[in-house]
């Protein structure tokens, strides 16, 4: 066989899944699908959980996992970058597994929260998921195989809702956090068996503990003085005092690690423009995305009783019917994301994904109460949330060398982590602002509802103005991959 006749030969073969490939591909997909799964379980779970423990706390009971999770991230992207992405995927995940099982055998609230806030450290695992497919997949497929984990949040969109509605129907609320510890069992077992472990390494073999400290615990309570900010007060000296020490600690992790001789992040990589930009953009319009499922959930499910109310109170299962075109409309784009960043600039995508969620959620601010308002809203966001969720990790992978990748995902994942709780935690308050307590639950009416989605539109659009900062660079399909194929 002559050369000519070699090469094409050898790129098909490169362009095509083996079998080793998809199996890996199932086993970071669903790694990558876990995290909204638990979002989605809790979200369709709270009601019924405020319900139950009388408590008024309930924003905790979705968002407590981001307190562990965010500080965790700093040791578990070094880790990933020193000892290997798959060791440091496996650990997190069989932490997160233990938080499962403590939250289903939970009699009390405290004692679920708990469980709620461990099972935050398989938060971790998505951005490693993501730093594995430059990895182990070969250099044409990088973007592909990004874009279809990527469409995990369509995929459980799609099905989630109902399983959740026969979980919770059939099984209550414990049901579904049973279901989670199954699943993250399943997870755990793909990993182990599927995933090869990376070859890519940084030079650096210590790990920086002091920064950590600094920069996890920093975010960490930063995180934790917003959660708490709508029941304490905004402006109460104890929000002030967690915000303000939290801040502090993450302005002295950035002197400490400038001299440190290992650190833990290098400031040169936040430095460059093409990388810092494109984390807080992302950051934003995916944070604000994953964010709009709080109004969403809360309006569906919260019982409907006049002048007190005025959630809709549907089934779970009915929910599930309205809004799954947005969810396939979600893993459509996802799945053909890779394809797209091969042809059009990444910037043009994310920006046209930032516009669409905007305008879809300012529509939805308007017309939410019937079921062709959320098909509308779904018809003009859908495609711009599978864009926005489908690009970001293509983009910091066009963005940083193979080395440095695990220390971008985390970084970025960290950023809209605490960007998706800040503006999670600010619905929570605006919701609350036309609401009620009635037998130690909170309610809500619809002026809150309306404000919940103007307050999201209005973060996704600041998404897509700041993708203006962003330098061009290039496509997916050149960029250095494929070193454990």
């Amino acid at each position: 066989m002559s050369s000519t006749e070699t090469v094409p030969d050898a790129q098909a073969e490169e362009a095509r899944f083996s079998s080793r490939h998809l199996l890996a591909l199932v086993a970071l997909l669903w790694t990558v699908a876990l995290n909204p799964i638990a979002g989605l379980l809790a979200g369709n779970s709270q009601a019924e959980v405020a319900v139950h423990f009388h408590t008024t706390q309930i924003a905790w009971f979705t968002l407590g996992g981001a307190l562990l999770g965010t500080f965790l991230t700093p040791f578990a992207m070094k880790a990933a970058a020193m000892y290997g992405k798959k060791r440091a995927m496996v650990v997190a995940t069989a932490i997160g597994l233990l938080g499962d099982v403590i939250a289903a055998l939970a009699t009390d609230y405290s004692t679920l929260l708990t469980g709620r806030v461990i099972a935050g450290a398989y938060g971790a695992t998505v951005f490693i998921a993501y730093a594995m497919a430059r990895d182990i997949f070969p250099q044409r497929l990088v973007g592909t195989a990004s874009g279809v984990m990527a469409a995990s949040i369509g995929l459980v969109g799609l099905g989630g809702p109902f399983l959740s509605a026969w979980l919770i129907d059939h099984h209550g609320f414990r049901g579904a956090l049973w279901f989670l510890a199954v699943s993250t069992t399943v997870c755990l077992l793909l990993q182990l068996l599927c995933v090869p472990e990376s070859p890519v390494r940084e030079a650096a073999r210590r790990m920086d503990w002091i920064g950590g400290l600094l920069l996890g615990g920093g975010l960490s309570a930063i995180v934790y003085g917003i959660g708490e900010g709508s029941h304490w007060g905004w402006t109460s000296g104890r929000t002030l005092a967690w915000i303000g020490l939290g801040a502090l600690a993450v302005l002295l992790f950035l002197p400490f690690e400038a001299r440190a001789a290992d650190p833990l992040l290098p400031l040169s990589l936040i430095k460059r423009r093409r990388v810092w930009s494109v984390f807080l953009a992302t950051s934003v319009g995916a944070g604000a995305t994953y964010a709009v499922g709080t109004v969403t959930m809360l309006l569906t499910l919260m019982p409907h009783i006049p002048t007190v109310s005025d959630g809709l109170g549907w089934s779970v299962t009915k929910s599930a019917v309205v809004s799954s075109p947005i969810s396939v409309l979600v893993i459509v784009v996802a799945v053909f994301a890779g394809k797209l960043a091969g042809r059009f600039d990444t910037r043009v995508l994310l920006a046209t994904g930032g516009l669409l969620t905007t305008a879809g959620f300012a529509v939805a601010a308007q017309l939410h109460t019937e079921i062709w308002h959320f098909v509308l809203m779904g018809l003009i966001a859908g495609p711009g949330m599978g864009l926005v969720v489908s690009v970001l990790p293509i983009m910091v992978i066009q963005s940083v060398a193979p080395e440095e990748q695990a220390l971008a995902n985390g970084s970025q994942w960290l950023i809209q982590s605490v960007i998706q709780v800040i503006v999670s935690q600010l619905v929570f308050t605006v919701l609350a602002q036309d609401g009620t307590v009635m037998k130690g639950t909170q309610l809500y009416l619809d002026g809150g509802f309306a404000n919940g989605f103007l307050l999201v539109a209005g973060a996704c659009a600041l998404g897509a103005l700041l993708v203006a900062a962003i330098p061009k660079a290039r496509r997916i399909h050149t960029v250095e991959a494929g070193q454990a194929a």
